[in-house]
């Protein structure tokens, strides 16, 4: 079995105990070391951190096995392990936040099933072998979501469709709608934020960065100096000012999150900074409805926005909502000091507003390929059959162009591309029989490779006078 050490700057975090794959001896053992920095391994003689799962400015997160549970139930351990170069009143305000977020995780997780549940939260004092002092660690054990985050659930599956995203918005509104009635705000709403398990329920993770009307004062803490208050290019303006935050600070956030996953860009290829305006209606077509209520949760003042995500959620089902009022105060503590960022810090570089096509290259290569290979045996068969070239010629041009118009609506894709090809390959065998197949075969292949090569070059002089703009 493998454990982790959670010393930071450990050489060799990764330790290898055979004798701990017995069931029995891991249940008994009293305690094992990192055999490169002594650093005990087994926390609070129960947690058996086994598997890095992320490393961030302030720590990492590790997959740990309960062994006082009948189970060994599966956690994540988070480590609070800070840069060293932090002054110490830095590190005591990312302490602050680090305790924060157990303190929510305790609150919320333990009332809403879709917040990961706390299970402990601890600190350590172990002997550093080089200085001689104590060093402090901390921890904070949390419910284990086996799934995938957004981000991840898209790099692997592609951009989702506007019914995926819809029901992702609807079911974390409920969540945050649960959230803001606890008096709180999250602050970091992003793809990466949000988790699927195996069920298909959807979590919301990380509340390091949240705020509280029972927060300690911050005043003080910047961006630079905690690096996780927010997430640039999802933080709306009166955030990324560190001024007062809001429900509405949460929802413009999670207009973003859809965003990104409706096209596949990132916030700062969406927003046009020389006119402070999202710009994402180019990349992807979603009905009106949902257009514009993504578009009002995007507003750059907090009063404009919708004030809560109940009337969010209302609006989606075409309910009546109110105008926009003065948004609910929620934290009351002293603020962040106005430190307005330069403009590489507050906005997005600016996006170029021409249209941009909606499809990836490589479903523009499929296709090209799929129209050509079908040009190719509508050609054959079409140019054999007694009919005049005229009339030929007219029919070629009509098929392919509704072939062209179904695929640019999704009206086929995907594996219908596929079987319509299999179909008009059968057909066409069928009425030419008298041909060899190699060749009822050949021709539309070398056709639909034509068709590539030509896709290609034109995608090439596209870009290169797009960029000449």
């Amino acid at each position: 079995m493998e454990l982790y050490c959670t010393r930071s700057g450990c050489p060799r975090p990764v330790n290898s105990f055979a004798e701990l794959d017995d069931l029995t001896v891991l249940k008994r053992v009293s305690q094992k070391y990192c055999t490169a920095c002594g650093m005990p391994l087994i926390l609070r003689d129960r947690y058996l951190p086994g598997k890095l799962l992320g490393k961030g400015g302030f720590g990492v997160a590790v997959l740990a096995r309960d062994r006082d549970t009948p189970t060994m139930r599966s956690c994540v351990v988070k480590v609070f392990r800070p840069p060293e170069n932090l002054a110490p009143n830095q590190l005591r305000k990312a302490q602050i936040l680090f305790e924060r977020e157990a303190e929510v995780l305790e609150q919320l997780g333990n009332e809403h099933p879709q917040i990961p549940e706390l299970y402990a939260f601890f600190e350590l004092s172990v002997l550093n072998r080089i200085s001689g002092k104590e060093d402090q660690f901390f921890y904070l054990v949390q419910e284990f979501i086996n799934g995938q985050t957004l981000d991840e659930e898209q790099k692997r599956k592609g951009n989702f469709l506007e019914d995926e995203v819809e029901e992702i918005l609807r079911e974390i509104l409920h969540v945050l709608q649960f959230v803001h009635e606890k008096g709180t705000i999250h602050r970091d709403i992003k793809p990466s934020n949000i988790m699927r398990d195996r069920q298909g329920r959807l979590y919301l993770l990380d509340f390091g960065a949240v705020k509280q009307v029972t927060s300690v004062p911050l005043s003080g803490i910047s961006h630079k100096s905690t690096g996780i208050i927010y997430t640039p290019g999802y933080a709306p303006p009166e955030q990324m000012s560190g001024s007062q935050v809001y429900p509405a600070t949460d929802l413009y956030a999670l207009a973003v999150t859809c965003l990104t996953l409706l096209t596949g860009k990132s916030p700062q290829e969406l927003y046009d900074s020389y006119s402070s305006e999202w710009r994402w209606r180019n990349y992807v077509q979603v009905s009106d409805r949902l257009a514009s209520i993504l578009d009002r949760m995007l507003l750059p003042i907090p009063q404009q926005r919708f004030p809560s995500a109940a009337e969010v959620l209302a609006a989606l089902n075409n309910e009546f909502t109110s105008a926009p009022i003065q948004p609910q105060v929620i934290n009351s503590v002293p603020q962040l000091p106005p430190n307005p960022p330069t403009i590489s810090q507050s906005a997005p570089p600016l996006v170029p507003s021409s249209p941009q096509p909606r499809f990836t290259l490589w479903e523009v290569l499929v296709g090209a390929a799929f129209t050509g290979f079908e040009g190719g045996l509508l050609l054959l068969c079409l140019r054999y059959l007694p009919i005049s070239p005229g009339i030929s010629i007219g029919l070629w041009v009509m098929i392919l162009a509704g072939l062209i118009f179904a695929q640019n609506r999704r009206i086929i894709e995907k594996f219908d591309l596929l079987i319509i090809a299999g179909l008009t390959l059968a057909l066409v065998w069928f009425l030419l029989r008298s041909y060899s197949i190699g060749f009822i075969i050949g021709v539309p292949i070398v056709v639909g490779l034509v068709a590539i090569a030509i896709t290609t070059l034109f995608r090439l002089i596209y870009k290169l006078i797009y960029r000449n703009f």
